[in-house]
């Protein structure tokens, strides 16, 4: 499968789950997922994965990433609010938002540091501690 849609699930549960996705909506309440080393065929929709389970969506530049890299808190400015997401389970993200709307499903952020291997973020609103301003 090609590269358009590389993607971390991280469940609620802690666990996390690579794949792709090729029609993925920030208004829906799923996505369907095709974890990593499937071969899909034609028609297929994959896994599905509802929001209700998920903390965030990552969309990386790829799987393997650097395990030594550390994201940084600091980094050139974005368009949009810089915030600090805290989850349930005590994790922490900071990036750049221009459309966080906590009635919506979610919202996409871009990372502080653009050395990490996240592109971009979409963050479900319902399972969220707190959204800060920074």
């Amino acid at each position: 499968m090609q590269n358009k849609g590389r993607v971390v699930v991280a469940y609620l549960d802690g666990r996390r789950l690579k794949g792709y996705v090729n029609d993925f909506s920030p208004v829906r309440d799923h996505l369907f997922l095709f974890p990593e080393g499937t071969d899909p065929k034609p028609g297929e929709r994959g896994i599905w994965v509802g929001f209700s389970e998920m903390k965030a969506l990552f969309f990386v530049k790829d799987f393997a990433g650097d395990p030594s890299h550390k994201d940084v808190a600091i980094g050139s400015p974005r368009p949009g609010k810089k915030v600090e997401v805290t989850f349930p389970d005590g994790e922490k993200i900071v990036g750049f938002t221009v459309a966080y709307n906590p009635k919506n499903p979610g919202f996409f952020m871009q990372p502080v540091d653009e050395a990490s291997n996240n592109e971009r973020i979409f963050v479900v609103n319902r399972n969220v501690k707190q959204v800060q301003v920074l």
